[in-house]
C-alpha cells in the first residue's frame, strides 16, 4: 500500500471511530445504537453514501483543538429505502454528547439543502444535547441557518424525525419542524429547556421521562405521532410512513396493489351503528373494514383520542383518514382534536394525498375551559384546513353531523368532492331533543302531557330535518348508500378524482388562525 493510500485509510478509520471505543461501548451498554448502526438499520444494505466524513470543528478555545473528532458529531449522507432514494443524518452521541457545534450544524444544512434540491425525502435521527456551549455564538449562527433550511423544506419534501436519545434546546425545535416525530419509548426525550434547568426535575418531584419522555409527548404535548418500543421498531415505523408519501410535493404518492378486491363488500358495517343514537361504537372498525386489507396506520393514537387520523390505502392509492371517534367524548370536537386534524389535513394536502373523512360529530365540546382556551380560533383551524385543501376529498356521514362541527368536517359546502351518508345519518343544526326544547319550549310548558308532546315533536323534527334524505334532496349529499357498499362507492368516486386540479388566485399565503 502506498503512503497516500495509507493516509486515506487512516483518515477514514478516524472518521469511523467517532468518539472512541470507550464512549461507543458505554453507549451500547445503555441500550442505544451508534449513529452508523442506526443509519445502516434504516437504509437498504450497502446503499449508504456518506458525505463530509472528514469535517471537523475549527474551535481552538477550551482545549478543543486536542479533540479534532472527524464528523463533528453527526453522520450525513444518502441511500435507499426499498430502492427509493433517501437523504438522512444521524447525530453521534459519542462525540461531545451529540451537541451541535458550528460545523455539526453546517453539515446538516448541507444535507437538508441537497435533499430539497434533489426533491428527495429526508429522515433525521436525533440524539444530542443541544447547542455546544464551547462554540458560543458560532454554534447559534450555524443552527439558525439549519432552521431556515428545515423551514424551506416544509411542504416540499417529506421529513421525519426519529428521536432516539435526549434532545435539548434548539435541536428539539429542529426535530419538531418535521412532518412526523417518532420517539423511542426507552431513551427518546425532547426538552426545550434542559432537565438541569427544570425546577420539578432538579427537586426530584418529576423524572426526566415525565417531563420530556415519549409517553408524555405522545399523550399530552402532541409532538410525538408514534412511539417505538426499540430502535429497530422506530426505523420500521419511519419506513412505513414514508411509503405513503411521494418524493416531493409535485409528485403523486406511490401506489401499491395489495390484492384486496376493489368491489369487496363490507358486511360488518351493516350492524356497526347501535340502534340507540346515544350509544358509542368504535369508528376504527369502520375504517379498517373499508381500506385495503384492513391496514390502517393510526397516528397520534394517544393524543386527542376523540378524533382519529392516519394513513391507509384505498383501491391501492394512499389516503389520509380523519374520523370522529364516538367512544371518546361522544366524538365532539375540542381544541386538541381540531389542531390534531388540521395539521394532518394540511400535511396530506401538501403531498397530494387524498382525504377521506368519517363523520359522527354532535358538535363542539361545550364549557368554559374550551371557550377560554380558544375553541373558536382552534376550531377554525380545522375548517380552514379543509377549505384550503385542493386534493380529492371524500366524506362519509355515519350518524350525527350537527351544527358548526358538521361544517368543519369536510362538508359539501367547503367544496368536498364526494359526500355520502348511511341511512343512519342525521344532518341538522343540533340534535332533535335539543332543537325541540328550544323551538317549542312554550308549547311544551302548556301541554297536558309534556313527555308525550316532547316525543311527538322530536319525531316530527327528525322527519323534517334529521334524516339524510333532506340533505340529499338539496344536493348537499351526493347519495345515501348502504353501509356495506362504502368501499365500492368510495373507490369508484376516488379514481376519476385523482386528476383533480384547482386553480387558486395568486397570493403570498393565507392567514390561518394559528
Amino acid at each position: 500500500m502506498s503512503e497516500r493510500a495509507e493516509d486515506i485509510a487512516w483518515q477514514r478509520q478516524q472518521a469511523l471511530a467517532g468518539g472512541g471505543q470507550a464512549r461507543t461501548d458505554a453507549l451500547r451498554a445503555s441500550g442505544r445504537g451508534t449513529a452508523r448502526e442506526r443509519i445502516y438499520a434504516l437504509l437498504d444494505p450497502d446503499s449508504f453514501i456518506e458525505i463530509d466524513s472528514l469535517v471537523s470543528h475549527r474551535n481552538r478555545d477550551n482545549n478543543l483543538h486536542v479533540h479534532p473528532y472527524y464528523g463533528d458529531g453527526v453522520i450525513v449522507g444518502h441511500g435507499t429505502i426499498d430502492g427509493r432514494p433517501i437523504f438522512c443524518f444521524s447525530q453521534d452521541f459519542t462525540v461531545f454528547g451529540g451537541s451541535m457545534g458550528e460545523m455539526h450544524a453546517k453539515k446538516i444544512c448541507k444535507i437538508v439543502e441537497m435533499a430539497e434540491r434533489a426533491k428527495i425525502p429526508l429522515i433525521c435521527i436525533w440524539d444530542g444535547g443541544g447547542q455546544r456551549a464551547h462554540d458560543g455564538v458560532h454554534s447559534l449562527a450555524a443552527t439558525g441557518e439549519m432552521l431556515d433550511r428545515f423551514v424551506s423544506c416544509s411542504g416540499r419534501i417529506p421529513m421525519i424525525s426519529l428521536v432516539l436519545g435526549p434532545v435539548v434546546g434548539v435541536s428539539a425545535l429542529s426535530a419538531g419542524l418535521a412532518d412526523f416525530v417518532i420517539l423511542g419509548e426507552e431513551h427518546g426525550q425532547l426538552f426545550l429547556s434542559s432537565p438541569l434547568e427544570t425546577e420539578e426535575t432538579v427537586s426530584g418531584d418529576m423524572t426526566t421521562e415525565e417531563v420530556g419522555g415519549a409517553e408524555m409527548h405522545a399523550s399530552r404535548s402532541g409532538i410525538c405521532c408514534l412511539t417505538a418500543v426499540d430502535e429497530n421498531d422506530a426505523m420500521e415505523i419511519a419506513v412505513e410512513i414514508i411509503s405513503f408519501f411521494p418524493d416531493y410535493c409535485g409528485a403523486s404518492p406511490p401506489t401499491l396493489d395489495s390484492g384486496d378486491p376493489h368491489d369487496r363488500d363490507c358486511p360488518e358495517l351493516v350492524s356497526l351503528i347501535p340502534d340507540d343514537s346515544n350509544r358509542p361504537y368504535d369508528m376504527v372498525k369502520a375504517i379498517k373494514a373499508t381500506v385495503d386489507d384492513g391496514h390502517f396506520v393510526e397516528l397520534f393514537p394517544m393524543y386527542a383520542e376523540n378524533i382519529v387520523i392516519g394513513l391507509a390505502r384505498l383501491g391501492s392509492h394512499p389516503i389520509g383518514i380523519i374520523a370522529n371517534q364516538p367512544k371518546v367524548l361522544a366524538g365532539c370536537l375540542d381544541i386538541d382534536s381540531s389542531i390534531k386534524a388540521a395539521r394532518f389535513i394540511r400535511t396530506c394536502d401538501a403531498f397530494n394525498i387524498p382525504l377521506l373523512s368519517f363523520v359522527d360529530v354532535p358538535g363542539f365540546l361545550p364549557g368554559t375551559v374550551q371557550e377560554w382556551g380558544g375553541i373558536i380560533r382552534h376550531g377554525a383551524k380545522m375548517l380552514y384546513a379543509y377549505a384550503e385543501a385542493t386534493v380529492p376529498m371524500l366524506t362519509v356521514i355515519t350518524r350525527k353531523a350537527y351544527g358548526g362541527a358538521y361544517l368543519a368536517m369536510s362538508c359539501k359546502h367547503l367544496e368536498s368532492d364526494y359526500n355520502v351518508a348511511w341511512p343512519t345519518g342525521e344532518l341538522a343544526v343540533m340534535g332533535a331533543e335539543g332543537a325541540v326544547n328550544i323551538i317549542h319550549r312554550h308549547e311544551l310548558k302548556a301541554a297536558d302531557d309534556p313527555v308525550q308532546k316532547h316525543a311527538e315533536l322530536v319525531e316530527d323534527y327528525r322527519r323534517k330535518f334529521g334524516d339524510p334524505y333532506v340533505a340529499a334532496r338539496n344536493g348537499w349529499l351526493d347519495d345515501v348508500i348502504e353501509p356495506n357498499q362504502t368501499r365500492i362507492r368510495l373507490i369508484s368516486a376516488l379514481n376519476p378524482l385523482l386528476s383533480k386540479r384547482i386553480w387558486q388566485p395568486p397570493r403570498k399565503h393565507g392567514n390561518i388562525p394559528l
